[in-house]
């Protein structure tokens, strides 16, 4: 049984698309692509597909990751393309692996996030930033089915930090705009619970009163293995790629032995 791990994208709209949706999309591609998916035992059986820490429904995002099992070899980057064709535009297959290695969920421990703030100006973003990263604690609340909980968002920030007002990727994907906006670029673990860039927007709004006229376009830029030494996120599927065999080098030409002078 061959594992194809694939990195895709939930771009512009279909940042609404929920994670259910996707699934169903997904689902009908494989047929649409007659991948020769492997199934689960038992009454209902279901296509082998693994997901891996979906994105919050309408945020958008560069890095969604998922595994499939097939019952034959199929090149991954044929493949890629194949699923890619049967995808409606904005849900797009980017990347393409055999999985070689172990443990693709556990490498996911980090997200890179960017949040365009449209309406706020640059220079209050970056003082409520200041206040964010000085703070001890910063204490948001978010209601759950067991009602509302609160708890500390501060320890699983990395990063956060304001950019300069230069083109950024979610001006361009998700809601491109000529007003003037602060930019926001998050690197937040994945703890318990969960703190979400809405979680991070609550606590700048609870150290700096910063609340933004509109919601924030948020886009997962990155996710993967966090650098603790650099804090950076590293890419996932990167073990997979350094596992595979090296390309068999091509045969030599064999040479030629020169002609005797003066033979016929």
């Amino acid at each position: 049984m061959q594992r194809i791990r694939l990195r895709y994208t939930k771009r512009g709209r279909l940042r609404f698309t929920s994670h259910r949706d996707f699934q169903r999309a997904f689902e009908r591609a494989l047929r649409r692509a007659e991948v020769p998916m492997a199934y689960s035992a038992g009454f209902t059986p279901h296509p082998k597909v693994s997901y891996a820490n979906a994105a919050p429904t309408g945020t958008g995002s560069e890095a969604e990751f998922l595994e499939i099992a097939l019952t034959a070899p199929r090149d991954p980057e044929t493949l890629r393309a194949l699923l890619d064709e049967s995808l409606p535009p904005g849900l797009d297959v980017v990347d393409a692996v055999e999985a070689r290695t172990s443990g693709l969920a556990d490498r996911l421990t980090a997200s890179v996030w960017e949040l365009r703030l449209d309406g706020v100006d640059p220079i209050d973003a970056a003082r409520a930033v200041e206040a964010f990263t000085k703070a001890e604690t910063v204490e948001v609340q978010r209601m759950t089915k067991n009602g509302v909980r609160t708890f500390d968002a501060r320890p699983a920030v990395v990063g956060l930090e304001s950019l300069p007002g230069a083109e950024t990727h979610s001006s361009r994907a998700d809601r491109p705009t000529d007003q003037p906006c602060a930019i926001l670029r998050l690197v937040v673990r994945h703890v318990t619970p969960a703190v979400r860039p809405d979680d991070v927007l609550s606590g700048l709004r609870a150290v700096a009163d910063l609340a933004p006229p509109v919601p924030a376009a948020v886009t997962r830029l990155a996710q993967g293995l966090l650098d603790e030494e650099t804090g950076t996120v590293t890419d996932p599927l990167a073990p997979d790629r350094e596992a595979a065999p090296a390309p068999m080098a091509a045969p030599a030409a064999a040479a030629t032995a020169p002609t005797p002078e003066g033979s016929a």
